[in-house]
C-alpha cells in the first residue's frame, strides 16, 4: 500500500493530547465561553481546571460589560467570581431601575 504521512498504523504520530498539558490561560479562555454552571463543574475535573475556572478572566466574561460603573464603590470583592455570586444573590438595579 502507499506510504502515508503517519507511517501506517492508527496512532497519532504526535502522541496523545492531555488537556491539562495546555497552558492554564488557554484552558481559562475555553471555559470563559461556557456558562457559570459549567465553569463550576469543570473545576472538579482536575487541579489545573480548578485553577483556570477560578480565574478572574473566566468570571469577567460572565459579568456585564459595564459592570464596574454599576457597582457601588463601597463594595469590594476579592475576585470576579465573588462579585458574580454576590450579584446573583443581591441584584443591583441599573439604568434608572429599568434593568
Amino acid at each position: 500500500m502507499g506510504s502515508g504521512v503517519g507511517g501506517g498504523g492508527g496512532g497519532n504520530k504526535y502522541g496523545s493530547l492531555n488537556l491539562t498539558d495546555l497552558p492554564q490561560d488557554c484552558i481559562a479562555t475555553v471555559i470563559s465561553f461556557t456558562s457559570p454552571q459549567d465553569a463550576c463543574r469543570l473545576s472538579l475535573v482536575s487541579t489545573t481546571f480548578k485553577s483556570a475556572s477560578e480565574s478572574d478572566a473566566v468570571w469577567e466574561s460572565f459579568l456585564p460589560l459595564d459592570h464596574q460603573a454599576s457597582i457601588p464603590s463601597s463594595l469590594s470583592f476579592s475576585s470576579k467570581k465573588e462579585l458574580y455570586l454576590s450579584l446573583c444573590e443581591n441584584h443591583i438595579l441599573i439604568d434608572g431601575g429599568r434593568k
